[in-house]
């Protein structure tokens, strides 16, 4: 089963916790979920940084 990152976020953001969510899909780990946030927070970060077109 894959699980996207934006799966991950809405979860965190419907505020399940870490060990809810690993607790649901053992195939997740700690890491994959701070590997998302790590992703959003870079992405805001190029969006907010990005001049408009």
């Amino acid at each position: 089963m894959r699980i996207t990152v934006y799966d991950v976020l809405e979860f965190l953001a419907s505020g399940m916790s870490e060990e809810e969510i690993l607790s649901d899909f053992p195939d997740l780990t700690t890491e994959d979920i701070r590997a998302c946030l790590a992703f959003a927070a870079d992405r805001e970060r190029r969006l907010v940084s990005s001049p408009p077109e």
